[in-house]
């Protein structure tokens, strides 16, 4: 598959958790450095995905906010 993003970062399932309709699927990238992407349950069953698996972590985002008062 070939894809225009660039942030593509190749890592391993290391835990998939759904809920009533969104997962969140957990991806150690390397050294334990952990991304958690949410999506939805019908695509983590598309997709096959479990834990122990490889997985490809795109990112294409304009922005990324956390906060904390």
């Amino acid at each position: 598959m070939k894809i225009s993003a660039r942030n593509q970062i190749l890592g391993k399932i290391v835990e998939v958790v759904k809920g009533t309709t969104t997962a969140h699927v957990k991806i150690d990238i390397r050294g334990g450095t952990i991304i958690t992407a949410s999506i939805t349950n019908a695509a983590v069953d598309d997709l096959q995905l479990k834990a122990g698996g490889a997985a490809t972590v795109i990112v294409k985002a304009s922005d990324v906010m956390v906060g904390v008062s």
